[in-house]
């Protein structure tokens, strides 16, 4: 069962319907105990990350995901704002300290003249050759959706799982032990998301 954490900022109905497209059981709570029986976490986030980890912080999920997954071991997987909550910090509307799950940062898009922020629509990721988060998938024009201003940027090369390319190249997904996040929605990404998110389901750290 896939525990899709609730703190009242994400994009939690699409992600649960994606679930029980693919055919696997999802709970959507803030509850210690209920996500505590979860096989697996959902970290989902949209918005800005100062009111997110403000949410996170009041219903005591950062220690509850600290023992669960940084001690216990429990596959989680981040997506969009989730993921960047997991870095050091973010720069947005002040500095706000993250989860730390990753030695990296989150900052605004500083993008050629005539590019627009937000990056909003379909663009092509490439991965490293090591990540199981892609099986099944093309690896040419491998193509996710993207709504962000803000991207994380990673200290720790090996961490970093997927590039993305708007106005330079960005870290598109992070991957490290028991943790994945990425940048992109797979519940929005139509056929592509799907297997992203059954391979996650299957996926064994």
């Amino acid at each position: 069962m896939i525990g899709i954490i609730d703190y009242g900022v994400g994009n939690i109905r699409s992600l649960y319907n994606a679930f029980q497209w693919i055919g696997y059981d999802a709970v959507v709570s803030d509850d210690h105990a209920v996500l505590r029986n979860a096989d697996r976490l959902l970290l989902p986030g949209v918005g800005a990350f100062g009111d997110a980890i403000q949410a996170i912080r009041e219903r005591g999920l950062d220690e509850f995901l600290d023992e669960e997954v940084r001690k216990g071991g429990k596959p989680m997987l981040g997506i969009c704002l989730g993921m960047q909550l997991l870095a050091n910090s973010s720069g947005e509307h002040g500095l706000h300290r993250g989860l730390g799950f990753f030695d990296a940062d989150v900052e605004l898009f500083s993008l050629p003249a005539g590019m627009k922020i937000p990056h909003v629509g379909w663009n092509e990721i490439k991965n490293r050759e090591d990540v199981p988060f892609f099986e099944g998938l093309p690896r040419e024009q491998m193509n996710f959706y993207f709504v962000h201003s803000f991207h994380m940027v990673c200290h720790v090369a090996e961490d970093v799982m997927s590039t993305c390319d708007y106005g330079g190249e960005f870290t598109a997904g992070v991957h490290r032990d028991n943790v994945v996040a990425v940048q992109f929605h797979p519940e929005k990404s139509q056929d592509n998301g799907i297997r992203f998110l059954e391979n996650f389901v299957n996926w064994n750290p």
